[in-house]
């Protein structure tokens, strides 16, 4: 299916434009609809890093807004989280423009951009995340459906394996967005979970490779063991040998096209 892309001004905090990438499949409508959260551990990368993705997803009928949001050192938790609720309100409630629904509206993250979608997933409608207001609506962040991709879906575990291990980097990324090992906690999708906190439950896909050493190799296995503990509907794909990131790394490889064609499937099964 054709589709194009333009850029849109979603929201400006403190006067500063953030940019969403719409993705419109031709034709009238009305298609499925994904709000896009990209990675970059939680201080980097844009509403480019995962057109590999949303390209795939518009070619088979889904309208896709692949959101920029604050991020530090502008920004961090719980700030950020407020972009992405009000990027999913906004995405709902211009839906007839981009020819959806709002009650077609799911979402996909990859890496620290899954760990955003599946904290917004679980929890719609938190005062924290939705205290920017969005004038001439009323909608909520509530998803149809929440896909994520090699999520943080553990923070704090992420932090102190990357703690005892070495990691710099992501050590430091996670000083940036977090303001405390209290926050990681909190803010915390697998954790929020097994603590028996009451949340929203769309269904969920979960993806991960074997070779990921961004994460713990358990993480996405204990995220979907605590979502269906929960009560919640999730599918879990583990690819083997497949390192972070590896759709975008690599989309015509035979697992990330693979991949693609679950999320694609995914999608339509549940807005289509």
């Amino acid at each position: 299916m054709d589709f194009h892309a333009e850029d849109v001004e979603y929201h400006s905090p403190d006067g500063q434009p953030l940019l969403a990438r719409v993705y419109l499949p031709a034709g009238p409508g009305p298609f499925p609809a994904v709000l896009e959260v990209h990675g970059g551990a939680w201080t980097s990368g844009d509403r480019f890093n995962n057109v590999s993705i949303a390209e795939a997803l518009a070619a088979s009928g889904v309208v896709v807004a692949s959101i920029d949001f604050r991020m530090p050192p502008q920004a961090g938790y719980p700030d950020t989280m407020a972009d992405v609720n009000l990027g999913i309100r906004w995405l709902k409630a211009n839906a007839e423009k981009y020819k959806t629904r709002a009650d077609l509206v799911g979402g996909l993250g990859t890496s620290s951009g899954g760990h955003l979608l599946l904290l917004s997933a679980l929890r719609p409608t938190d005062p924290r995340y939705s205290k920017l207001p969005l004038a001439g609506t009323t909608q909520d962040a509530s998803l149809r459906f929440a896909i994520a991709c090699w999520p943080v879906a553990d923070p704090l575990k992420r932090y102190r394996v990357m703690q005892a291990s070495g990691n710099d980097r992501l050590v430091a990324a996670h000083d940036k967005f977090w303001p405390s090992v209290e926050a990681m906690e909190e803010g915390n999708p697998t954790l929020l979970l097994t603590r028996g906190e009451k949340t929203a439950q769309p269904p969920m896909m979960v993806i991960q490779g074997t070779s990921d050493n961004n994460l713990t190799i358990d993480m996405a296995d204990n995220f979907a063991a605590a979502y269906l503990a929960a009560g919640g509907h999730i599918e879990k794909h583990i690819f083997a040998e497949q390192p972070h990131a590896f759709i975008p790394n690599a989309p015509t490889a035979v697992d990330s096209v693979r991949a693609l064609e679950l999320i694609k499937s995914f999608v339509h099964k549940h807005a289509g």
